[in-house]
């Protein structure tokens, strides 16, 4: 290490951050740490072991894992002793791994006071990748293992959790771990950012506000699930909310209530929500031109695209080279899947993604009272450096929704138009799709007329 840095500087204990310094100092140092409170751990022929985000192998604007690495430790460090006072946004988490035996916990953050910000996407939009990620590695997590078959026998602590999930504020909350916060950090770009968790001794709240529609829904035990759902979106509970409380299996019939995975929760309540949606747009008239609305958001452009015909919906992604899901430097991934008029039964094959941007597209046909045929394109690139959940792909395209259309008289103004949005020409599109393939070949009787 040069001199000049060994002079007014403190000596790190790493040597990757060694490397760092030389061109940051302050930077290096906030990354330091020891093997008491942190253990690297990387996949095999990882380019991130290689690289220790001072070469940016990957190709990305940033480093991910330096990104996500800081956050997380900054977090830690505040995190002394066995107990964690503070408030929770209200936070919950239901893992998958290992299911149906699961890891279930409430998150707070060390923080006293208004955290609500932190565990609310539909307040996130506009907020930078640094933003989004301090908000996600400040709620440490405080675990314990359930069987989703048989939560009822999980005690008091499932019981707490639940109440907490149904909070229509935040909380004051002590958490008493078992033993203090600490594991091995994946050098993975393609992790979510997260904060510290540790086994779950006790929880301790403060006075909880339930909302009295969610508290409704709670205690009516022969009310399905997916009325619930759909009780509760109609009546204006955010989506988020809805989410967290069909995680911890707040609804449903009796004993048939089941513990859901939070990734599984978020895909399910947006399905819930755009199928039902979705029959109301049905009975709606075409819109009368063809209209593009768009949104450019965190490395993520999307093109949303409305064709004067019955409801029908096609969804595509394209990651450039050295994107989170294409980190070949070759050529573009796009991965696209659809449904007709009748919808569609099976999962779709590019996950929750696709059911986020159609529960926003419906969304802006029941406000306006039309159906229409949708096309959404998504270009990401390489500034999107970590992905940060589905929430962006729904508050994108609601973004979009609620700007000023442009409207065509044609398909073919409409297309040419999003060609010079888009980098992709409208050719690679169709080519990868198939809704949009037969918008372009085939031709309707009415046509002729």
């Amino acid at each position: 290490m040069p001199k000049r840095i060994a002079r007014w500087v403190k000596r790190p204990r790493n040597l990757w951050v060694r490397e760092l310094l030389t061109s940051d100092p302050s930077f290096g140092l906030d990354l330091d740490y020891t093997a008491e409170e942190l253990r690297l751990r990387s996949r095999p022929g990882s380019l991130c072991a290689v690289c220790k985000g001072s070469k940016l192998l990957c190709g990305r604007a940033r480093c991910p894992i330096l990104a996500r690495l800081s956050s997380y430790l900054r977090i830690w460090r505040r995190v002394s002793g066995l107990s964690i006072e503070g408030s929770s946004p209200p936070s919950v988490f239901v893992g998958r791994f290992g299911y149906p035996y699961v890891s279930v916990g409430p998150m707070a953050a060390p923080i006293r006071g208004d955290t609500s910000i932190l565990d609310f996407p539909e307040r996130w939009f506009g907020k930078s990748i640094d933003e989004i990620i301090e908000y996600r590695s400040q709620l440490l997590r405080g675990t314990y293992r359930v069987d989703v078959r048989r939560p009822y026998k999980a005690g008091r602590l499932l019981e707490m959790t639940r109440e907490l999930s149904l909070s229509a504020d935040y909380v004051e909350a002590e958490l008493r771990l078992r033993k203090r916060p600490r594991g091995s950090f994946l050098l993975d770009g393609d992790v979510q950012p997260m904060g510290p968790s540790a086994p779950l001794e006790s929880l301790e709240m403060g006075s909880l506000k339930w909302d009295r529609w969610m508290e409704r829904a709670y205690y009516d035990t022969d009310l399905k699930a997916s009325e619930a759902v759909l009780n509760l979106y109609e009546r204006g509970t955010p989506i988020t909310r809805i989410q967290r409380a069909f995680s911890m299996g707040c609804f449903g019939v009796g004993r048939r209530r089941r513990l859901v995975p939070t990734r599984w929760s978020i895909t399910a309540v947006d399905d819930i929500v755009s199928k039902h949606l979705m029959e109301r747009v049905k009975d709606y008239p075409a819109v009368n031109q063809y209209e593009v609305y768009e949104s450019n958001y965190l490395g993520n452009r999307f093109e949303v695209l409305l064709v004067p015909d019955a409801w029908s919906y096609e969804a595509y992604e394209a990651w450039y080279p050295n994107t989170l899901w294409n980190p070949s430097d070759e050529r573009v991934a796009i991965v696209t899947d659809w449904e007709d008029y009748g919808g569609r039964w099976r999962y779709a094959s590019m996950g929750g993604c696709y059911y986020a941007a159609r529960l926003a597209v419906l969304e802006h046909l029941n406000r306006v009272r039309r159906q229409a045929r949708v096309f959404v394109f998504r270009e990401a690139y390489p500034d999107y450096i970590l992905p940060v959940g589905v929430w962006q792909v729904r508050e994108n395209v609601r973004n979009a929704m609620k700007q000023r259309p442009k409207r065509f008289d044609t398909l073919e103004e409409a297309l040419r138009y999003i060609e010079g949005r888009l980098t992709l020409s409208i050719r690679h599109w169709a080519e990868a799709g198939t809704l949009l393939r037969r918008t372009l070949t085939q031709r309707k009787l009415t046509d002729y007329a």
